[in-house]
């Protein structure tokens, strides 16, 4: 039984440190670091404005045009430096004839859809300011997003700004509303200790912005375009940082039907990524970038799910050789995984129901994060993925 603990106690602790352990270590890194003065300092200054461009790939978004295209207009930062640039390609719906009604937007349509990749290599072709702002057509940003944003780009070693995704929540959220948007929260802390250490690995598309001089043309099978598009540019040489004052807001998925639809795709995104990113692995490299990529990323999206699987039968065998006894460390264990997953079971009984206690869906959503790895990589593997995602229903 000697080695079957060993390797329990290894998948036991890379679980651990990939959902927690790396949170922990972040938390501690960071408080040293500012002990003794080494903490990242970005001052804001309203003095720095350089002109800007916010790009929207857009699919078929008639019902959130208008909402968006005033909402970017009623950002503090002076419009006179703030250009429109939307390419609908594929959309059917009306879309671009509704944003053609706006002074100052500028839209790019084609008949033919080529997926949010193609529509972004084509439209870059159009953006000529120093930096272009990334975002989607049904998210809503905070007002001072575009100033918390170019503040960041003052330091020259700054090659891409993350902003903050946020989801409404409401007291009524279903599971995927509650784990979703409790989730985004204790990522966003990580982002926030990523970039305070040295760099986020990674951008959300809801809100990102990079140097247009460090755009490169991107694949154009490519599922994660902002993971791609960031990662890249910090590959380049340059950092990734986090402002969770500059937000976009967005509403829920309408249930864990969709936001499972929503993961897998992401998972098989994560997978196609983790691929053509190979040479970030390399620790001898990039050093803490690599670390926090493998820390941050790789791990949940390709090692971890399959150990969660793997502990369950070993954990099993250490407590049938120990008698089951209560006290056994390894039969609490294997109890507390009984439990977990009974939670999940009851999270999938109360999906869709007013929530009293939101921590009673946390295992369900683990427990669906988990399954749409598996689910993601059988899809890469079968290449059938297609770069049009079919958008997920929102709350």
């Amino acid at each position: 039984m000697a080695y079957i603990e060993i390797i329990f106690w290894v998948a036991l602790f890379i679980i651990f440190y990939s959902y927690l352990g790396y949170g922990i270590l972040l938390y501690f890194i960071i408080k040293l670091r500012r002990i003794f003065g080494l903490a990242k300092k970005f001052e804001g200054n309203d003095d720095y404005q350089p002109e800007v461009t916010l790009f929207v790939a857009a699919f078929n978004e008639k019902d959130y045009v208008d909402e968006k295209v005033k909402n970017s207009k009623s950002l503090k930062y002076p419009q006179d430096k703030v250009k429109q640039v939307w390419v609908t390609d594929g959309s059917d719906d009306g879309t671009p004839e509704i944003l053609r009604k706006y002074d100052g937007v500028e839209v790019y349509h084609e008949d033919a859809r080529g997926g949010k990749i193609g529509a972004m290599n084509r439209g870059m072709q159009f953006v000529k300011s120093p930096i272009v702002i990334f975002s989607d057509g049904n998210t809503t940003l905070g007002e001072d997003s575009i100033q918390e944003i170019v503040n960041l780009f003052k330091d020259p070693k700054v090659g891409c700004v993350s902003g903050e995704k946020r989801i409404y929540q409401k007291d009524s959220d279903a599971a995927a509303g509650a784990g979703e948007g409790l989730y985004w929260k204790y990522e966003s802390t990580l982002k926030k200790w990523d970039a305070e250490w040295y760099s986020v690995v990674g951008a959300a598309g809801e809100l990102f912005a990079i140097r247009t001089e460090l755009w490169e043309e991107v694949e154009k099978d490519t599922l994660l375009d902002d993971f791609i598009i960031s990662l890249r540019v910090a590959m380049s040489g340059y950092t990734i940082q986090y402002n969770p004052n500059a937000y976009a807001i967005e509403t829920a998925s309408a249930n864990v039907k969709e936001e499972l639809k929503r993961k897998i795709r992401i998972s098989a995104g994560g997978i196609q990524s983790v691929v053509r990113l190979s040479p970030l692995l390399n620790l001898f490299k990039y050093g803490r970038l690599s670390f926090q990529y493998i820390s941050h990323r790789v791990l949940r999206w390709t090692l971890t799910p399959l150990l969660l699987l793997v502990i369950i039968p070993l954990n099993f065998m250490l407590a049938y050789n120990s008698g089951m006894n209560p006290m056994n460390i390894y039969t609490l264990l294997f109890y507390a995984q009984i439990v977990f997953y009974a939670a999940a079971l009851i999270g999938w009984f109360l999906e869709n129901r007013r929530i009293k206690v939101k921590a009673l869906f946390v295992p369900y959503y683990f427990f669906i994060m988990n399954l749409s790895v598996f689910l993601g990589f059988r899809r890469y593997i079968k290449g059938n993925q297609s770069v049009k995602w079919e958008r997920a229903k929102r709350g």
